[in-house]
């Protein structure tokens, strides 16, 4: 990769005329742009339905990017899980502090914790890394899309409670050292069993400060772990390349430097 500063763009074929595209192209040289983004929301394009694909109009724009000497970052769709997807899968949708869904109908609609929706996110990279990984003309990767965007790093849903109560496990082995290091004994809130704990929201006043840090370390976590499962698919079917994340400046709710170490 070269080391002066190259430009590039986003580019969302799927929203223009096909007959626009090669026009497109070539005016993205004219102008000097030498790296086109694509497809981190076109996984209801992908996929129309379950398990049905159609790659022909991607194939044809990578072809049309690429002849005409652009470079291609491809993204995996996650950002924008299909309406279908979630009709099969009610309870991926996360749940905001004040226990509300947050419905499909924009963009961002799931949980980190949803195991379900973990595996259709790997199941969809897959599908998109076996198409193009080997491909000249895709030089990058991106997953997914600006992670924790519109409040969605926590989640508040029964998923998110279930693997909750495991980290909390895994992290202090026993429920009274939980209890020590929280400081539960304050206002009679020590459990006796790590299923007896709940997310630290809805409660009367502000939950403990502890149960609270801990819970964002987790789901900040969740966040590293979900993009970890889409960067071993890419890094296996398209080694070498570079991968990427487009993260958002200022933002501090889950922990960028983990991601270093991928």
């Amino acid at each position: 990769m070269s080391k002066s500063p190259e430009l590039g763009v986003c580019y969302y074929p799927e929203h223009w005329p096909e007959e626009m595209w090669i026009t497109d192209a070539e005016n993205m040289i004219k102008n000097g742009i030498s790296w086109v983004r694509i497809a981190e929301f076109a996984w209801s394009r992908i996929e129309p339905s379950s398990g049905v694909f159609d790659w022909n109009w991607l194939d044809k724009i990578v072809d049309i990017l690429g002849n005409n000497g652009l470079k291609i970052v491809m993204c995996t769709p996650t950002a924008t899980p299909p309406k279908w997807l979630v009709d099969q899968m009610p309870d991926m949708v996360a749940i905001d502090e004040n226990g509300q869904a947050r419905k499909f109908g924009s963009r961002r609609h799931y949980s980190f914790s949803h195991i379900g929706y973990q595996k259709e996110s790997q199941r969809i990279t897959k599908a998109v890394a076996e198409r193009y990984g080997q491909n000249n003309f895709v030089k990058a990767w991106q997953t997914d899309n600006e992670f924790g965007c519109h409040e969605t790093t926590y989640s508040w849903c029964l998923s998110a409670l279930r693997e909750f109560r495991i980290w909390l496990e895994k992290k202090y082995q026993n429920i009274d050292d939980l209890n020590k290091s929280w400081g539960n004994v304050f206002w009679s809130m020590e459990y006796r069993s790590f299923e007896e704990i709940e997310l630290p929201n809805l409660t009367v006043t502000e939950a403990n400060p502890s149960h609270n840090f801990d819970f964002r370390k987790f789901c900040s976590e969740q966040v590293k772990n979900f993009n970890y499962q889409q960067v071993k698919i890419l890094n296996d079917y398209s080694p070498g390349r570079p991968i990427s994340h487009n993260f958002m400046g200022h933002f501090t709710e889950f922990d960028h430097r983990k991601y270093v170490k991928i």
